[in-house]
């Protein structure tokens, strides 16, 4: 099963635990929004937070590209604070597994 369709359905349901399995050890999170960087455990923990609020909600997942070495991925999402962002993801992959998470986000008006 490719990963997008691994990824989608953990975010379809809030299952962090098969969300944060695709991810290598040694995963790294970089937001370019605020230029902050996360190790495998912080990233854990956000998706933990963020899957478990039912108000965050990752809209319609696109698959705009993927293959052994990368996933992209577009979506729309609304977050418990009453935000909604344009996000764009971008993983770098090793044998199946999430190696690098790289974002941009743009905020949409609600």
């Amino acid at each position: 099963m490719p990963l997008f369709q691994k990824m989608k359905a953990a975010a379809e349901t809030r299952d962090a635990e098969a969300y944060n399995a695709m991810m290598a050890e040694d995963c790294v999170f970089v937001s370019h929004q605020n230029g902050t960087s996360m190790n495998r455990a912080e990233i854990a923990s956000m998706m933990q937070r963020m899957l478990a609020d039912e108000r965050n909600r990752m809209g319609d997942m696109r698959c705009l590209y993927e293959n052994d070495d990368i996933l992209v991925v577009h979506s729309v999402n609304d977050y418990s604070d009453g935000t909604r962002e344009a996000v764009i993801e971008v993983h770098t992959l090793d044998n199946g597994k999430i190696t690098r998470m790289e974002t941009g986000a743009t905020p949409l008006k609600t």
